[in-house]
């Protein structure tokens, strides 16, 4: 289970995965796979590499939870 952290209710705030872990419950591992398989919200990746930082807008992060709903 991921640690809780502290959330910007910013809409524009650029969150880590760690921060987007907490939101969505995702383990980081998967939101990193997502991001390879891009089938994840979309994210800003700062740099080239493997190492370079990636974040996440909250407001992408809620509207890709938003189109995930599946009518019953």
């Amino acid at each position: 289970m991921p640690e809780r952290l502290a959330l910007p209710i910013d809409p524009d705030a650029l969150l880590t995965p760690e921060q987007v872990s907490t939101l969505t419950q995702f383990e980081v591992q998967t939101l990193a796979n997502m991001r390879w398989r891009k089938t994840g919200p979309t994210y800003l990746k700062f740099g080239n590499g493997r190492s370079a930082p990636v974040r996440y807008r909250r407001r992408d992060v809620l509207a890709w939870l938003d189109s995930q709903v599946i009518a019953a």
